[in-house]
């Protein structure tokens, strides 16, 4: 439980995060004065939900009784149908075909990066730690 609520507030906190700098960009970058509070609340509001879905759907990784591939391909499913079902009820995609399966395209080429990025990092702690064990033997 303590995992949960720990994650869970990265997550808000992350996602509060990116709101908040996507807006400064968007004001910046964009040349506005000003935004729409709606506007801003709604997007607000759906990133922090995103970002703590990301960070509790990592909750996979700690069963063990599961294969690496299980909870890879349900934190996988489970985030991105989560993701699919606020980005349609909040307006950040148009419920079409096109849209759907490019939101599917860049989920999974995004998700495999980084998911290679971290199995090729902790692959590389691993082979680290256990040469310095070997000294030690």
């Amino acid at each position: 439980m303590k995992k949960f609520i720990t994650r869970s507030f990265i997550g808000i906190f992350f996602g509060a995060f990116i709101a908040v700098f996507t807006t400064n960009l968007y004001i910046l970058v964009g040349g506005f004065d000003s935004i729409d509070g709606s506007m801003f609340l709604k997007d607000s509001i759906g990133s922090i939900i995103f970002g703590w879905l990301i960070t509790i759907g990592s909750l996979y990784y700690d069963i063990r009784k599961l294969k690496l591939m299980q909870q890879t391909i349900l934190h996988f499913l489970t985030v991105f149908i989560l993701y699919l079902i606020l980005a349609l009820s909040i307006g950040w995609m148009s419920f079409t075909t096109t849209n759907i399966l490019l939101a599917i395209l860049i989920a999974a080429v995004v998700f495999a990066a980084f998911w290679i990025a971290f199995y090729l990092y902790f692959k590389d702690q691993a082979r680290k730690l256990n040469d310095d064990l070997r000294k030690f033997c």
